[in-house]
């Protein structure tokens, strides 16, 4: 089982790397001082997210992000997976899925109610990651949801 840790202050350094690989797959254009000064807040203890780092503290393998909101229909406290990335080196090896699996279970414990994934296509690696976890697919296909 992959360890995942919450980040923290101080994890600035592991995370930037990631987060830059994420945003250049993604064909994002961020700048670095533009994540620093997003994922300051998150690393503080700001109720409106959280990051996971998967894998060693010393040598992370990939993370996840994760927004925090409010949902009537779920309930209570709700989240969405915002930004999901393992090392392409070691991908197809259950990683992403086991973070999918394992995310629930800890925030459930914190009162979440639900976590969405929402994917880019309904044949998406991350939809199919969602299918296998227990994830519940809207009619569209491209937001997937996990109540608890």
């Amino acid at each position: 089982m992959t360890a995942l840790h919450l980040a923290r202050m101080g994890d600035e350094e592991r995370l930037l790397p990631m987060v830059r690989a994420c945003h250049t797959e993604l064909g994002l254009a961020t700048e670095d001082w533009a994540v620093r000064e997003a994922l300051g807040p998150i690393l503080d203890g700001a109720p409106h997210g959280a990051i996971y780092i998967a894998g060693p503290t010393r040598a992370p393998i990939g993370y996840a992000a994760i927004s925090f909101g409010w949902s009537l229909g779920a309930g209570g406290l709700a989240a969405d997976l915002d930004e999901i990335w393992v090392r392409p080196a070691i991908r197809g090896r259950g990683i992403g899925g086991e973070l999918l699996s394992i995310l629930p279970r800890a925030l459930a414990a914190a009162g979440l109610k639900r976590l969405r994934v929402v994917v880019p296509g309904a044949d998406h690696a991350l939809a199919r990651l969602a299918r296998v976890g227990g994830y519940r697919a809207a009619p569209d296909g491209l937001i997937w949801s996990r109540a608890f």
